[in-house]
């Protein structure tokens, strides 16, 4: 039976803050560095949690945004802490100050504890990459309930945690900074079958349909305080959860190692090529950036000619 896999992936005049959740005691291992960092745009030190961060899209979300200028805190589970304290020690060598902290995106306690460690350990948070997430190869007939709940409560579940617990901190830091128009940005992972369901990844498929209407909600409803909300579609990606995705629908095809991706590579991706990581980074990058203050409630596709909008 297939198993689980995680992804290792203002100017109005007033606003109403919301009260942060109540602190738990959590056991999770944590560690810094500290080193000092100016800012690319010479403003303030921004701060940004990215999910899922111990390997994949995430690790390359966090390398990339630390280039860009922020401090970062680095999340993933407990067991990956060894990767998470790589990516610190990487993240170090740019320049930038960063924080490991371990966090299970389905746990309210673990993710607002999260949310205010990085707070107090790096500064006032300013991007939150919801990045977490699992793949499941399943035919929808033979779903169990606890596929379907499981697939939801972290692809879908995480980001409602990890959106809710940032916006909280970013309203409670105070009035948006003097020539700044954006408070913050939440930044979800989706994927091209949010936009295209693939056959044999049906719950995986309608958890991603469901993290876009997320966006677009939370988009509606934290404009009034600057803050911009948008996710991310990546298609076919070179990471473990795409060779776990390969060798499932292998199984099932009766296909080789590296066949299904090769087969959907060479059919379906107009570029030639399988994408990797930092292609998706790059994407978030902008955004996580200024050339974005203006760009909310959008699903961007990254898949080298996949799927067409």
């Amino acid at each position: 039976m297939p198993s689980f896999y995680r992804l290792s992936r203002f100017n109005r005049p007033s606003f109403r803050v919301l009260p942060l959740q109540s602190r738990t005691s959590l056991h999770l291992r944590a560690i810094s560095t500290t080193p000092g960092l100016q800012n690319k745009a010479g403003s303030r030190d921004r701060v940004a949690i990215v999910t899922g961060a111990a390997r994949g899209i995430g690790r390359a979300i966090a390398l990339r945004l630390a280039r860009d200028g922020y401090h970062v805190t680095a999340s993933d589970l407990p067991a990956l802490q060894p990767q998470l304290d790589s990516l610190v020690s990487e993240i170090a060598a740019t320049g930038a100050r960063a924080h490991a902290h371990a966090a299970d995106v389905t746990s309210p306690d673990e993710v607002a504890a999260l949310v205010r460690t990085s707070a107090s350990t790096l500064g006032p948070l300013h991007t939150m990459v919801a990045n977490a997430g699992i793949a499941q190869v399943r035919p929808l007939l033979e779903l169990t309930e606890a596929d379907f709940s499981r697939m939801l409560d972290v692809n879908i579940g995480g980001v409602h945690r990890c959106f809710q617990a940032a916006a909280r901190q970013l309203l409670s830091q105070g009035p948006i900074q003097e020539g700044e128009e954006i408070r913050g940005r939440l930044i979800a992972a989706a994927s091209i079958v949010a936009f295209k369901p693939f056959a044999l990844l049906g719950h995986y498929s309608a958890s991603k349909w469901a993290v876009r209407g997320l966006s677009q909600a939370y988009a509606m409803e934290l404009a009034p305080h600057r803050i911009t909300v948008n996710a991310y579609a990546p298609g076919i990606v070179d990471t473990n959860m795409w060779e776990l995705i390969d060798e499932g629908l292998g199984k099932i095809k009766g296909k080789g190692k590296g066949e299904m991706i090769k087969k959907y590579s060479d059919e379906l991706i107009a570029l030639g090529r399988t994408s990797v990581p930092e292609d998706v980074a790059k994407l978030v990058s902008f955004l996580a950036g200024p050339d974005a203050d203006y760009v909310t409630g959008q699903t961007y596709i990254v898949d080298g000619g996949i799927i067409y909008t």
